[in-house]
Parts: C-alpha cells; structure tokens; sequence
C-alpha cells in the first residue's frame, strides 16, 4: 500500500498528526500512522496513542442506551422528565413531551449555546433556568438540529436507569468488553495509558501548533476532570469528581465528546460495527441505531450544508452519491459518525452489508472547506485515496 501511505503522508505538515485504520472482508488490511501526537519531535503518533475522538463518543453513548433498551430498562418512546426527576419542556410546547429518541436523533427542539457541559457541583436544571435559553422555536420531533447537550441529558439518564456514574458505566459495560484502553476521565488513566496521551493543537495565524486539550504536564490527581466546552473553552476549569452524586449532571464526563481512543481501541470499535453490535448489543438494537429515525425532506432540518441529511441513534448514513460522500470517484456509502472539536478531526464507518469500514483521527486539522463534498478538506484527503486503493472494487460513479 506505498501509494496509499505516499498520499496520506503528503498531509502532514498540513496537520500535525494522523492515524488510518482499514478494515475489509471482516479483518484489519491496512493502517497508517504518522506525524506527532505532541509539538514534542520524539512524540511520534502511533497506534497506541490516545486522543479526544469528539462526536464518536455519541456512538458509544447509543451503545449504553442500547443495553438498557434490551434490558427493558428504557423504551426509545418514554418522556425524558421520568427519568430525569424534573420536567423538561420546551416553554414554547408546553405540552409536548421530549423523548428518548427525540435526544438521540436531534430533535428535541434543544440547542446548545456556547455551554453544553457544567461543572459536578451543578445540576442539569441549570442549564434551563440559569444557563440561557436553550430551547427552539420548533415543535419537539420534527426538526433535526445537531445538539450536544441532547447527549448529556441521555448521559444523565444513563446515570439514573444504572445507578452508575456514566464514565464508570461506560468503562464497565462498554469499553473493557471491547478491550479498549481509553475513557472520559484522563486522570483516572494508569501512568502506561497516561503516557500514550496526545494533546490536541490548533495552528494559529502565524502558522504555530497551540494545545487546546490535554495539554498535561504531569498526572493529574484521581478523579479530577477538566470540563470540556469547544466553543468555551476557558470555561470552568479542572474538578474533583469523587463525590459527585450520580444521576445529578453528566455532562461533566462529556458523553457528547470526551472519549479518548487509542487507534487500537478504533479498530476495536470498527469490528463491533461491522459485527452488527455483537456481542453488547442485540440486532434489534442495532438496527434502530443505524437506520434513519429522521430524513431531510427540504425544510425539516439543518443538514451542514449536506453532510447530515440523515440521522439514526448516534450514527449517521453518508450515501456515496450525496452531497457528504467522502469518495469522490466511486460511490462509497457508509454509517456511522464523524467528529471534529479542539482541533480533532475523526471518523469511524462501515460500509453497510459488508465487514468492511475506517477510522481515522487528524491532529492539528484545519477546517477547509472540502473540493468535492460538504465534508472537510482533511476528510476527504483521508477517505478518497482509501477508497481509491482499498475500497476501489466497489461500484463507480457512472
């Protein structure tokens, strides 16, 4: 695959670092890593560094929900405010409850506003009385408008139906299954994984590489957790979760945003994607994340230009021909979830009725508009020469 590690290599430079891992026909049949996960020189990315995958961290969020929908501890149907221990409605429909599926699938008439994570000593009311407004003049499930804070509400259901700290549900339940070495929590990290921890930069005007994240000099004490808020970022500062009572406010973990993956711990993740959720999930399940729970119909929704005209459960659907397709010379459709924030750029999908797929995490990206799709210009440098070389057996454009 030199043809392929030549184009991939070609970006760095562009970003700081990069990671690829392909799978097809059900195996691992190509990887590449290269550039630095640190402005360090001896700080090379590899396949064992960690970074914040960003919105990825929604797919594993699903993948709670789902265990206590096949548990029968949840319907996708039920009114949020059940669970929560408070009522939540947007003022303007007063009468109109927000469910489940409503979080997952973005529209719940909620928005984000520049906080969408609080600190542990916070409970999530505040962000409907103290916050500002977060509520849409649009009716509760008719509308698509990508939300983060819809997560951390179904983070702090997670809580409340486990009785589990969402983190530890999630390391439990989730991540240790899969064998995955990452989290939400960097400092309850052992010294080895803490080691592996990249830090994620932003080039700034003259060109200079600036930590945005993860930025640690030393190992922070136990149980402490810096709140995460891209469009924030100075907001809040680091907290000692040790005491924080579960079910109160889980947007503190970050459940729409702050998993940190190591490539190895995505090659994981892929094989459970293209192994339909087996074995944490039922098909059942599965098939309710990945098939659209909303469809842009013209007027229905805000799309980014036409990078989400779908959205399932934490996934989405990119048809090889859309506008979002990531592939420009064959038509290549996939399902699953991209992810971008603090200067991360990633993607996790599978090419649905095969065992095939990718996943990739850019450090340092720039968001450039892309040359032939909605997408992002570094999307689009990693997918396109991966489908050219790996998927290219796949159906052309006419």
């Amino acid at each position: 695959m030199k043809r392929l590690d030549d184009e991939l290599s070609t970006m760095i430079g562009d970003v700081l670092g990069l990671g690829v891992i392909v799978f097809k026909d059900g195996r691992e049949v190509y990887n590449y890593f290269g550039g630095r996960r640190h402005v360090d020189p001896d700080k090379e990315m590899t396949r064992d560094t960690l970074l914040r995958a960003a919105s990825l961290s929604k797919m594993f969020s699903v993948f709670s929900i789902a265990q206590l929908l096949d548990a029968g501890k949840l319907t996708l149907c039920d009114d949020v405010s059940y669970h929560l221990g408070f009522e939540l409605r947007n003022p303007n429909y007063p009468n109109a409850p927000i469910t489940l599926e409503m979080l997952a699938d973005h529209t719940s008439s909620l928005r984000d506003g520049k906080i969408y994570s609080l600190p542990p000593h916070c409970p999530l009311e505040d962000f409907f009385t103290v916050q500002g407004n977060h509520f849409a003049t649009t009716e509760p499930g008719k509308y698509f408008h990508y939300c983060n804070l819809n997560y951390g509400i179904l983070g702090t259901v997670i809580e409340r139906v486990s009785g589990e700290r969402f983190d530890l549900y999630q390391q439990e339940h989730i991540l240790k299954p899969l064998g995955i070495s990452g989290g939400y929590v960097v400092s309850n990290f052992d010294a080895q994984t803490f080691d592996k921890l990249g830090t994620l930069y932003q080039p700034n005007n003259h060109g200079d590489w600036v930590a945005t994240l993860d930025d640690y000099e030393v190992h922070p004490p136990k149980n402490f957790i810096r709140v995460q808020n891209p469009y924030a970022p100075d907001a809040y500062g680091s907290f000692d979760v040790t005491n924080y009572v579960i079910g109160t406010n889980a947007t503190t973990f970050a459940p729409a945003g702050g998993l940190r993956l190591s490539f190895d711990d995505l090659s994981q993740a892929l094989q459970l994607l293209i192994n339909h959720g087996k074995p944490l999930i039922s098909q059942k399940s599965f098939d309710a994340m990945i098939n659209p729970h909303w469809t842009f119909d013209g007027t229905n929704g805000y799309t980014f230009g036409g990078v989400m005209e779908n959205y399932g459960l934490g996934t989405y659907q990119i048809g090889g021909t859309s506008k979002a397709r990531l592939c420009k010379d064959y038509a290549i459709d996939l399902i699953g979830h991209s992810g971008e924030a603090f200067g991360v750029v990633s993607g996790l999908y599978f090419i649905p009725n095969t065992q095939s797929g990718v996943a990739f995490m850019i450090n340092g990206a720039t968001l450039e508009a892309g040359k032939f799709s909605a997408g992002y210009a570094c999307e689009e440098a990693v997918m396109n020469p991966v489908c050219k070389y790996i998927f290219g057996s796949h159906k052309p454009h006419a």
